[in-house]
């Protein structure tokens, strides 16, 4: 049958091709590259995801562990140590093949093999359990099968690395000796694909450099200002100095965040595109070393965490996740966790570093009859330092005070709970303010009760105030309470009805701004809290973003395109209040300033030059006159030169026209058009009279 059905099959093609003799054969497509063609693109580029996934010879080898170190137990207590062993490194992933080697007499030699299902499950294994602590006679040192494949292969005669070119970079931190301590901020625009780094001269910014497309979305300065970071689909560019050159980049693609540690040692960057899953080499999450631009370590990311998924400490030693049940603090330059194990804290729900100390604060909600909690932490000792029981829960947020001083948490407590079967509904919200004073002995606990809706808690950043929005709108309040030691906090002041929802304070304090953004028309109102004086009220109509720049001298708001499609711009004010400047720009994004570090000045040093700051004023008010001044002389003599350059160019023009007037009255027909009718002594005069109005005087006799 497969016969007779091929031949009518060709019988019938046969036919077809008679019965339309002039229908020709269309050629099919040819996809050979042409002669002399080099393909440039790797295959690294065009099939990342599916090379990462090959087989690999070594595939089922870099799975396998080797744990030295074991107790040497006779055959009656083998299997209560297999027991031990698997409880503890079943922790790591799901272990598929193990090996006990035993001597003639059926004890073991006091190593294990231990096969997991891939390979990234025993790096894990290699970063917990090395040098973990059996007990106090046997401490394990744990290796992968291949290392000791790597380690036979070690040339016998050393090779001196080859010396790398050392690469000039310039002075990174030119931009503090500026003698007048102008700072700069960095602005995008034209949806991104320019930017440009100002210097905030007065009475205008000085453009210190503009690039386009130098990134592909946003800028970000490190935390300290050394780096200017930018964002592109294959990773990240950091650029500094006085040209801002390329100091280094990292290799990310996808890279949609990043997160600096606080003293610009690393960079963590993040890929939502990456494989979430990946059991090789994980992709989403890399800690990157800035000065080397090496890769540290690489970590899985669970897409549901909120960012930043990692939080430091203030000094770069530590970072720190948090998990389901449980904390992981990892210490630095090892990158493996704090002790080999991580903290078990059954519920914790959010957890923040001190902004001085290695002191972690983190609560857990309540479950069943147990109370939510708030717990400070000390590491490493890993010493509860202080623990405080909250009833009736419903969330909680937690605020440090920049200079370590005080902790707030905002407690979200409720009257009345109700669970569904996937929900749970509370009712009767009120709101505590819970005030740890860490500096004081055993840190005290003050509680300050608001019945309203808290919209925004801010800090004082140096001092020892906050302030708070409450109410709904366009009912809001704002309250400043003053916290002192071993007393409860007191109101010191309280506006009521302020069209508000954030709050700025000025980075050396004593200032701050209410802002009432996006919905509330972008009202502003700049208060001097030492008195509490309303120095000026302002509005930048829908506004998204105000900043202090560093100096807490000048303000910046902003209306950016990815917020609001038209009216993009960003305005300049004084401290006060006073509008300097309105700068609009096409698809505006983003206006940042340049941070600074701290000042290397005493606390004592630092009140001295406030107290003493009227007999340094009117240097300054000099200083601003002269600038001022050569300001006005530069602008005369701006508008002097083009002046100039006109009038040249109108002789020119004049000394041209009468050069062609002989070739005009030739065109014309002899007839000399230079001179119109009406001029001259043809010139008419007439007289147009208006009545304008009448006036009726009486004069007495």
């Amino acid at each position: 049958m497969a016969r007779r059905k091929e031949s009518d099959r060709a019988q019938q093609n046969n036919d077809d091709s008679d019965s339309n003799p002039n229908d020709e054969l269309e050629e099919e497509p040819d996809f050979d590259d042409p002669e002399g063609y080099e393909d440039d693109i790797s295959e690294q580029d065009l099939m990342g995801d599916l090379i990462r996934q090959r087989p690999k010879e070594t595939d089922g080898v870099e799975s396998i562990v080797v744990i030295d170190g074991v107790p040497q137990v006779g055959p009656e207590r083998i299997e209560k140590l297999q027991n031990v062993l698997k409880k503890l490194f079943q922790k790591f992933g799901k272990i598929t093949n193990e090996y006990y080697p035993l001597n003639p007499d059926g004890s073991t030699k006091g190593h294990v093999f231990i096969e997991y299902s891939n390979a990234s499950e025993a790096l894990e294994v290699l970063k917990g359990t090395n040098g973990y602590k059996f007990d106090k006679n046997h401490t394990f040192t744990v290796n992968l099968l291949t290392d000791f494949e790597k380690y036979n292969d070690i040339l016998d005669k050393w090779e001196n690395p080859v010396p790398q070119p050392f690469k000039e970079q310039g002075c990174l931190q030119y931009y503090l000796l500026d003698q007048d301590a102008c700072d700069q901020f960095s602005v995008v625009y034209e949806q991104g694909d320019k930017v440009a780094v100002y210097l905030n001269t007065q009475p205008e910014p000085s453009l210190l450099e503009e690039r386009p497309r130098w990134t592909e979305t946003l800028v970000r300065w490190s935390p300290l200002g050394t780096y200017l970071a930018t964002f592109h689909a294959k990773g990240i560019a950091l650029w500094g100095g006085e040209k801002f050159q390329q100091i280094v980049r990292f290799s990310h693609p996808g890279v949609q965040f990043i997160d600096f540690s606080p003293c610009e040692k690393y960079l963590v960057s993040f890929s939502p595109l990456a494989d979430s899953r990946a059991t090789d080499e994980p992709q989403a999450i890399i800690i990157w070393d800035v000065l080397s631009g090496l890769k540290r370590r690489a970590f899985n990311a669970d897409k549901s965490q909120a960012l930043p998924i990692f939080k430091w400490s203030h000094d770069d030693k530590y970072f720190a996740r948090m998990g389901v049940d449980m904390l992981s603090v990892y210490e630095t330059p090892s990158f493996g966790l704090l002790d080999k194990k991580s903290i078990k804290v059954q519920g914790i729900r959010d957890f923040a570093w001190s902004p001085t100390d290695n002191t972690i604060a983190y609560w857990v909600g309540e479950e069943k009859d147990t109370p939510a909690r708030v717990t400070l932490l000390e590491l490493p000792s890993r010493n509860e330092v202080r623990v405080k029981n909250l009833f009736s829960v419903a969330d909680c947020k937690m605020y440090w005070q920049k200079s370590g001083d005080y902790l707030c948490v905002k407690v979200d407590r409720y009257a009345k709970l109700r669970k569904d079967k996937s929900d749970i509904k509370y009712s009767g919200i009120y709101y505590n303010l819970e005030v740890f004073h860490m500096r004081e002995k055993q840190i005290p606990v003050d509680s300050v009760e608001i019945k309203e809706t808290i919209q925004a808690f801010a800090w004082e950043p140096v001092g020892t105030k906050f302030a708070v929005i409450h109410g709904e709108p366009p009912s809001t309040s704002v309250s400043f309470y003053e916290v002192k030691t071993g007393q409860t906090p007191t109101m010191v002041k309280k506006y009521e009805r302020k069209p508000c929802n954030q709050l700025y304070w000025a980075p050396s304090g004593q200032f701050i701004v209410l802002a009432g953004l996006r919905s509330m028309s972008g009202a502003l109102e700049f208060v001097d809290t030492q008195d509490f004086t309303v120095m000026n009220t302002g509005e930048h109509f829908m506004a998204t973003d105000v900043e202090w720049d560093p100096t807490g001298r000048y303000v910046s708001t902003a209306v950016s395109w990815w917020g609001h499609k038209v009216d993009n711009a960003y305005w300049l004010w004084s401290f006060q209040g006073r509008i300097l400047k309105r700068v609009a720009l096409d698809k505006f994004c983003q206006l940042q300033w340049r941070p600074r570090p701290p000042s290397l000045l005493s606390a004592q040093q630092i009140k001295d030059i406030k107290k003493s700051l009227k007999k340094y004023s009117a240097q300054f008010e000099v200083k601003d006159r002269l600038k001022m001044t050569k300001a006005s002389k530069e602008l005369v003599e701006k508008r002097r030169k083009l002046m100039q350059e006109y009038e040249d160019l109108r002789k020119q023009k004049q000394e041209e026209y009468a050069e062609q007037r002989r070739q005009r009255i030739e065109l014309r027909n002899n007839v000399d058009t230079d001179e119109t009718e009406g001029r001259g002594g043809e010139l008419e005069e007439e007289t147009v009279e208006f009545f304008i109005k009448e006036e009726t005087t009486f004069i007495d006799e």
